[in-house]
């Protein structure tokens, strides 16, 4: 007989299988986040063409240029940040959400717009950078949404793609929004 401690280690080993249904609190969430790498880059590929990162990497477009993004999602767009201005004459397709790096902001009204300008990009084999102000919460969240919806990976899957390519933490507010997709797109499958 497992018991429930183990189960619940296990889930730092790998990803669940598509089959079972646990119900995960966000502090084992967390637990599975902190096994994860830490971060040493302004960006990160994470999926090929898919690269998550921060404001610096964003600002800097001879890199941009070198690592050939072609589409950029900005988590922290605002009037006073940048936009599609800022990367004229480059050919890059823009996406910002202005977004709040804050439990009680809704971000599930992101996930499926997000999802999608991800999904399109990498479909036409472009190369997207998504970024917030330091690469972990905010811009992490829209890539474990785009990972689930698009994939078909459960939350864990996700997380555990994700995070050992890049250090990420998405707020609990964000993780609890996470839970409830994860949830939604079970009950579809």
């Amino acid at each position: 007989m497992t018991s429930r401690y183990s189960y619940r280690s296990s889930l730092l080993r790998g990803p669940l299988q598509r089959n079972s249904h646990p119900i995960l609190s966000v502090y084992e969430l967390e637990k599975i986040l902190y096994t994860g790498k830490t971060i040493r880059n302004h960006a990160d590929e994470v999926q090929p063409g898919l690269y998550l990162g921060d404001q610096e990497i964003a600002a800097n477009k001879g890199e941009l240029y070198r690592m050939g993004i072609t589409h950029i999602l900005n988590a922290t767009h605002s009037r006073f940040r940048g936009g599609d201005e800022y990367y004229k004459g480059m050919n890059i397709l823009y996406m910002g959400i202005d977004a709040q790096d804050s439990p009680t902001f809704d971000m599930t009204v992101h996930f499926y717009p997000a999802a999608d300008f991800i999904h399109r990009t990498l479909r036409k084999r472009g190369k997207i950078l998504v970024h917030c102000a330091v690469g972990v919460s905010r811009s992490a969240t829209l890539v474990l949404a785009y990972l689930m919806i698009y994939h078909h990976m459960t939350l864990v899957e996700a997380i555990n793609t994700v995070k050992d390519r890049r250090g990420i933490i998405p707020n609990r507010g964000f993780l609890r929004q996470l839970l409830d997709l994860d949830n939604t797109l079970r009950e579809k499958r």
